[in-house]
């Protein structure tokens, strides 16, 4: 849990530099970012599983 609470403070000090800078905020749009990295996510437990299905 403290690794979504440092993400989410990371990501909050980023966008908050960014505004103030006056840069594009470094995300893609909502929804296809957010599918993105469950994609992300779902190939990673897709490989583990796998792995430790076919592999071990």
């Amino acid at each position: 849990m403290s690794e979504v609470i440092l993400a989410l403070i990371a990501g909050f000090i980023v966008g908050v530099l960014f505004s103030a800078i006056k840069l594009p905020i470094p995300a893609p749009p909502v929804l296809s970012g957010v599918m993105g990295i469950f994609g992300v996510y779902a190939g990673g437990i897709a490989y583990q599983w796998i792995v430790e299905r076919f592999f071990t």
